[in-house]
């Protein structure tokens, strides 16, 4: 349960920091920043499909 609390929140931040760079045209901070949404994104969802919200043993 809590490894989907921390991918979640890694996810909110990577959110935030692609509107950030979007604001500065930081075009790098954009492929890093979007690269980690796509990421970290994506293990939150399945951790919560496979494991389940909260965690079902």
């Amino acid at each position: 349960m809590m490894l989907v609390i921390i991918f979640g929140l890694v996810t909110i931040l990577a959110a935030l920091g692609i509107y950030r760079s979007l604001k500065k045209v930081n075009l790098l901070a954009i492929a890093f920043a979007g690269a980690t949404f796509l990421v970290f994104g994506w293990f939150t969802v399945m951790t919560i499909i496979y494991s389940g919200y909260p965690t079902a043993h």
